[in-house]
């Protein structure tokens, strides 16, 4: 627990993870999705980045392509990144509208935004331009989420139907959305505080301190019955602004 709580976790490179945790990846590859459509287009959008990992493994950019992120160290993370492949991070300050022209970009993407804002995607959109994005779907990780918390909600403001819904009202129309369930394990405790200290919306205010009495219950379980085994999930979701 003690090297858990003390590495960074700015990013989305879980690499630290490796042999202590796994999540099955969602059958659609959204990083191959990424790959094939971009040499299709002229200009593309990356909203909330993060540490640019998934935009820095594209193998070929449009000349126009933009990422913004609105928190500090993934700015700095995502700019040394992506500044060699000569892509612009854009900080903004998590508001509601995008700091660009109407009808900007072909393609616009995002990868588990925190929140979508539907109607400025479809003002930077060109016509026939697309927004392709992989999102957190309804009680991902809920099996760990409610160690900690209790039981937690039925619903979900995540539900891959109100995404639908919201890109129809902002005047999108949703060609392909897909969800997945997918199986993640975590074989110690220290996973796990890596984890919450990176994803913190899962336990909000999480710190070892704070949860000692469930991460010691935690531990104690995962050395008696093996490995605390939770299910993510996660949808795809493919929106095209009308000619």
């Amino acid at each position: 627990m003690a090297d858990a709580e003390s590495v960074p976790v700015e990013g989305w490179d879980f690499s630290w993870l490796n042999g202590r945790a796994t999540e099955e990846r969602p059958s659609w590859r959204y990083s191959r999705l990424l790959a094939e459509r971009m040499p299709h287009v002229s200009s593309a959008l990356d909203i909330q980045t993060g540490g640019g990992e998934v935009l820095a493994g594209v193998p070929w950019l449009p000349s126009v392509t933009v990422a913004t992120e609105s928190w500090p160290p993934n700015i700095v993370r995502a700019s040394q990144r992506l500044r060699p492949r000569g892509v612009p991070v854009i900080a903004d300050d998590g508001g509601v509208r995008l700091p660009f022209g109407d009808d900007a970009f072909d393609l616009v993407i995002s990868r588990h935004p925190v929140v979508t804002w539907w109607d400025e995607i479809a003002r930077v959109l060109r016509p026939g331009g697309t927004y392709l994005s992989q999102q957190v779907g309804p009680r991902s990780v809920v099996e760990l989420t409610e160690h900690f918390l209790g039981p937690r909600p039925a619903s979900s403001a995540r539900d891959p139907e109100a995404a639908r819904a919201a890109a129809e009202a902002a005047g999108l129309e949703v060609v392909d959305l897909r969800l997945e369930r997918l199986r993640t394990v975590f074989n110690d405790v220290g996973a796990v505080v890596y984890f919450l200290r990176k994803v913190v919306w899962m336990v909000p205010g999480f710190t070892v301190e704070k949860y000692r009495t469930e991460l010691k219950a935690l531990h104690d379980r995962i050395q008696a019955e093996g490995p605390f085994v939770a299910y993510a999930t996660r949808f795809l979701i493919e929106a095209h602004k009308p000619q």
